[in-house]
């Protein structure tokens, strides 16, 4: 066994972890994906600390908040700035590749290489964005395309043609194949899917075709207590266009049938898309088996955030709620890993590159915020261990969703939708909401359907939760906005 092992990194675009079975899920199986859960760790409270791409990926290489990365919406990530796990891997002796998604430049946004898609200026500087750090990369521009993709590359651009998922596994393979075998390697399999509009390839086109997927038990939501979650233009039944549908639903529907046959459109291409990604990993989990690599490699599956899957009657993210808020992670590594194991150690993704490079044995600079969480993942969690997150939504407006920050522990989570646009980049100028808090206690109501803040029974928890908020903002250098 190798001292420094080789690291096999899945990322996907919106993949509830509640779409994986070996997270429990009970309208998909992914057997491949559980492959590594079955030969690793699942954790189970891992979680973004802002619910859009962008910013998750950035802080995935950075181990650093939005507000310290300079990636809080859609920003690109100046490929200048330090410190980016890929490029102290690349450092230390590591082979680097990516393949998939990107996000973070090289077609959105004030970047080289891309058009000014979403800032407020158009004189706004442009940043290099390029995927620096790693020795091959092939990606997408901005979101990509399902089908017949263009690829950026170091050689410029490049059309292929097929399905985006198959593309991006091939080159992927191709570089587990063609690598330097006297390096350890770093190789990220960035998938595009899940992400909307969900278009499957043609494999997995008819899956589900017959069947019907249950609804989830908060389908109906009335969003009682919520006035944000009321505000929110995400809803299934009524905010998808026929882009999402790819269809005209039947004339003469009640609204009940109406939302139920929409539903049916949204959810089965989201698992169809799943599969694809389902069939990849599998594909390069054999290309392990076949090369000799399971035992010196470590396997991690994650995605950039959570998603709604019908769950509060919604498709899409950004809200701190559960289904949205938890991100997907098991991990692979032989001897290293108890095989078949769970954790419940808090997560965030400030965590992802710590963990990874004390797993090469390459320092941690103290500029990341996360720590490593090498030791919960082999199931020795420390007594110190961080026991609530921080999180923060700068986005106000988007699907009319407010902005908000909170925090989340094993029991509780608090929420504070401030609401102002000044204090929101890329944003709606529309108020959306007037600002005001959200509690809610995860033990009797995991669902977070009732809004519990000013209830006198809760006020020692508020209390508490509050100033435990105030101290997570405080170590992580953001800003305070509530009084």
């Amino acid at each position: 066994m190798t001292a420094r092992p080789n690291i096999l990194f899945f990322f996907s675009d919106d993949h509830a972890a509640h779409a994986i079975s070996a997270c429990g899920s009970t309208i998909n199986q992914t057997p491949h994906i559980d492959r590594i859960a079955e030969g690793g760790v699942r954790v189970d409270r891992c979680f973004c600390t802002n619910s859009i791409c962008t910013p998750s990926r950035a802080t995935v290489l950075t181990g650093q908040y939005g507000h310290v990365n300079g990636v809080t919406t859609w920003e690109c990530l100046d490929n200048r700035h330090d410190p980016q796990v890929q490029k102290l891997l690349q450092s230390a002796g590591y082979e680097t590749g990516i393949f998939g998604k990107w996000h973070l430049g090289l077609g959105q946004g004030n970047c080289a290489h891309g058009r000014n898609l979403v800032s407020p200026s158009a004189n706004a500087p442009t940043v290099p964005a390029d995927p620096a750090g790693f020795d091959r990369w092939a990606v997408l521009p901005g979101q990509g395309d399902y089908h017949d993709p263009l690829f950026h590359t170091p050689d410029g651009e490049v059309h292929h043609t097929g399905y985006v998922s198959d593309i991006i596994t091939d080159l992927s393979l191709a570089f587990l194949r063609e690598r330097d075998t006297s390096r350890p390697f770093f190789l990220c399999v960035n998938h595009k899917a899940p992400h909307r509009p969900w278009e499957p390839g043609e494999k997995y086109a008819h899956l589900y075709e017959d069947e019907d997927i249950p609804l989830p038990e908060t389908f109906w939501d009335d969003y009682a207590t919520r006035p944000a979650a009321e505000a929110a233009k995400m809803r299934v039944a009524r905010d998808m266009n026929e882009r999402d549908l790819k269809a005209q639903p039947p004339a003469g529907l009640s609204d009940e049938a109406h939302a139920r046959w929409c539903y049916q459109r949204y959810i089965k291409d989201y698992l169809r898309c799943v599969a694809s990604i389902d069939a990849s990993v599998g594909q390069l989990l054999d290309e392990l088996d076949a090369q000799g690599l399971v035992e010196d490699t470590l396997v991690i599956y994650s995605s950039d955030q959570g998603f709604f899957l019908g769950d509060h009657g919604w498709y899409d993210k950004r809200f701190i709620y559960e289904e949205s808020l938890r991100m997907p992670m098991m991990v692979r590594y032989p001897g290293h890993i108890p095989p078949g194991s769970r954790t419940e150690a808090m997560l965030t993704n400030t965590d992802f590159a710590p963990t990874l490079l004390e797993f090469a044995g390459v320092p941690i600079p103290g500029a990341m915020q996360g720590r490593s969480a090498a030791d919960p993942l082999r199931g020795n969690t420390p007594d110190d261990w961080q026991q609530s997150i921080y999180y923060r939504y700068w986005n106000h407006g988007g699907h009319h969703v407010a902005a908000h920050y909170g925090v989340r522990t094993a029991t509780h989570k608090l929420v504070f939708f401030y609401a102002n646009p000044a204090d929101a980049p890329f944003c709606s100028p529309e108020p959306v909401i007037e600002p005001y808090w959200e509690l809610f206690d995860l033990e009797r109501d995991p669902r977070e359907l009732r809004n519990v803040y000013g209830d006198p029974a809760y006020a020692d928890v508020q209390r508490g939760l509050i100033t435990e908020l105030e101290r997570l903002q405080q170590q992580y250098g953001d800003q305070r906005l509530h009084a």
